[in-house]
Protein backbone atom coordinates (compact mmCIF):
# COMPACT_ATOMS: atom_id res chain seq x y z
CA UNK A 1 0.00 0.00 0.00
CA UNK A 2 1.69 3.23 -0.55
CA UNK A 3 1.98 5.65 2.07
CA UNK A 4 -0.06 8.51 0.62
CA UNK A 5 -3.06 6.70 0.52
CA UNK A 6 -2.56 5.40 4.08
CA UNK A 7 -2.00 9.43 5.04
CA UNK A 8 -5.41 10.05 3.18
CA UNK A 9 -7.08 6.92 5.24
CA UNK A 10 -5.86 8.41 8.61
CA UNK A 11 -6.31 11.88 8.16
CA UNK A 12 -10.06 10.81 7.47
CA UNK A 13 -9.99 8.38 10.35
CA UNK A 14 -9.02 11.48 12.73
CA UNK A 15 -11.87 13.33 11.52
CA UNK A 16 -14.51 10.91 11.60
CA UNK A 17 -13.25 10.31 15.23
CA UNK A 18 -13.47 13.75 16.16
CA UNK A 19 -16.90 13.74 15.09
CA UNK A 20 -17.93 10.68 17.02
CA UNK A 21 -16.11 12.14 19.90
CA UNK A 22 -18.13 15.23 19.82
CA UNK A 23 -21.08 14.44 19.03
CA UNK A 24 -22.01 10.99 19.50
CA UNK A 25 -20.28 9.27 22.72
CA UNK A 26 -22.19 10.26 25.77
CA UNK A 27 -19.76 8.76 28.22
CA UNK A 28 -19.30 10.95 30.96
CA UNK A 29 -15.71 9.96 31.09
CA UNK A 30 -14.92 11.08 27.78
CA UNK A 31 -13.55 14.57 28.31
CA UNK A 32 -15.02 17.43 25.80
CA UNK A 33 -11.66 18.87 26.00
CA UNK A 34 -10.24 15.72 24.12
CA UNK A 35 -8.86 16.25 20.56
CA UNK A 36 -7.42 13.45 18.35
CA UNK A 37 -3.90 14.54 17.21
CA UNK A 38 -2.76 12.12 14.77
CA UNK A 39 -3.90 8.71 13.47
CA UNK A 40 -1.71 5.88 12.22
CA UNK A 41 -2.29 3.23 10.82
CA UNK A 42 -1.01 -0.50 10.05
CA UNK A 43 0.18 -1.18 6.43
CA UNK A 44 -2.88 -3.76 6.01
CA UNK A 45 -5.11 -1.37 7.62
CA UNK A 46 -6.18 -3.69 10.07
CA UNK A 47 -5.58 -1.72 13.16
CA UNK A 48 -5.25 2.41 13.72
CA UNK A 49 -3.51 3.95 16.92
CA UNK A 50 -5.89 7.02 17.42
CA UNK A 51 -3.32 9.30 19.45
CA UNK A 52 -5.95 11.40 21.70
CA UNK A 53 -4.98 14.58 23.75
CA UNK A 54 -6.75 15.69 27.05
CA UNK A 55 -6.55 19.06 28.22
CA UNK A 56 -8.14 18.63 31.73
CA UNK A 57 -6.55 16.75 34.67
CA UNK A 58 -4.62 13.90 34.97
CA UNK A 59 -7.61 11.54 36.45
CA UNK A 60 -9.78 13.17 33.57
CA UNK A 61 -6.98 12.05 31.23
CA UNK A 62 -7.31 8.03 32.02
CA UNK A 63 -10.83 7.86 32.50
CA UNK A 64 -10.85 9.55 28.83
CA UNK A 65 -8.58 6.85 27.18
CA UNK A 66 -11.05 4.10 29.57
CA UNK A 67 -14.35 5.41 28.24
CA UNK A 68 -12.88 5.52 24.52
CA UNK A 69 -11.37 2.27 24.91
CA UNK A 70 -15.18 1.04 26.33
CA UNK A 71 -16.57 2.77 22.96
CA UNK A 72 -13.87 1.17 20.96
CA UNK A 73 -16.90 -1.08 18.98
CA UNK A 74 -19.37 1.89 18.68
CA UNK A 75 -15.98 4.47 16.98
CA UNK A 76 -15.14 1.18 14.94
CA UNK A 77 -18.93 0.71 13.21
CA UNK A 78 -18.70 4.58 12.58
CA UNK A 79 -15.43 4.82 10.91
CA UNK A 80 -16.71 1.61 8.54
CA UNK A 81 -20.23 3.46 8.06
CA UNK A 82 -18.09 6.34 6.70
CA UNK A 83 -14.83 4.68 5.28
CA UNK A 84 -15.27 2.78 2.16
CA UNK A 85 -12.02 0.18 2.78
CA UNK A 86 -12.24 -3.78 2.51
CA UNK A 87 -11.51 -4.00 6.56
CA UNK A 88 -12.47 -1.18 9.10
CA UNK A 89 -9.70 -0.74 11.31
CA UNK A 90 -9.64 -1.31 15.02
CA UNK A 91 -9.36 1.44 16.73
CA UNK A 92 -6.58 1.28 19.50
CA UNK A 93 -6.10 5.06 21.98
CA UNK A 94 -3.20 6.22 23.41
CA UNK A 95 -2.93 9.27 25.34
CA UNK A 96 -0.61 11.82 23.75
CA UNK A 97 1.03 14.46 25.62
CA UNK A 98 2.95 16.31 23.05
CA UNK A 99 0.99 19.59 23.82
CA UNK A 100 1.03 19.62 27.43
CA UNK A 101 5.01 18.67 27.34
CA UNK A 102 5.27 21.65 24.67
CA UNK A 103 3.08 24.34 26.82
CA UNK A 104 5.35 23.26 29.65
CA UNK A 105 8.57 23.70 27.43
CA UNK A 106 7.26 26.95 26.32
CA UNK A 107 6.65 28.15 30.36
CA UNK A 108 10.17 27.06 31.15
CA UNK A 109 11.80 29.02 28.43
CA UNK A 110 9.88 32.18 29.17
CA UNK A 111 10.10 32.02 32.72
CA UNK A 112 14.18 32.24 32.21
CA UNK A 113 14.55 34.84 29.77
CA UNK A 114 12.85 37.79 32.07
CA UNK A 115 16.17 36.54 33.94
CA UNK A 116 17.98 37.47 30.84
CA UNK A 117 16.64 40.63 30.18
CA UNK A 118 16.55 41.87 33.92
CA UNK A 119 20.48 41.02 33.31
CA UNK A 120 20.65 42.90 30.46
CA UNK A 121 19.04 45.93 32.05
CA UNK A 122 21.48 45.93 34.97
CA UNK A 123 24.50 45.95 32.20
CA UNK A 124 22.60 48.67 30.15
CA UNK A 125 22.38 50.59 33.44
CA UNK A 126 25.78 50.28 34.69
CA UNK A 127 26.91 51.97 30.96
CA UNK A 128 24.56 54.91 31.32
CA UNK A 129 26.16 55.63 35.18
CA UNK A 130 29.65 55.07 33.52
CA UNK A 131 28.75 57.39 30.39
CA UNK A 132 27.51 60.12 33.25
CA UNK A 133 30.78 59.52 35.35
CA UNK A 134 32.65 60.04 32.52
CA UNK A 135 31.34 63.62 31.19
Amino acid sequence: MSKPRSKRISEEIRKIVSEVIRNDIKDPRVSKMATITQVETTRDLRYATIYVSVFDTDDMKEKTIEGLNRAKGFVRRAIGDKLDVRYTPEPIFKLDETIENAIHLSKLIRDAQPAESEEVEEIEEDEENEDENEE
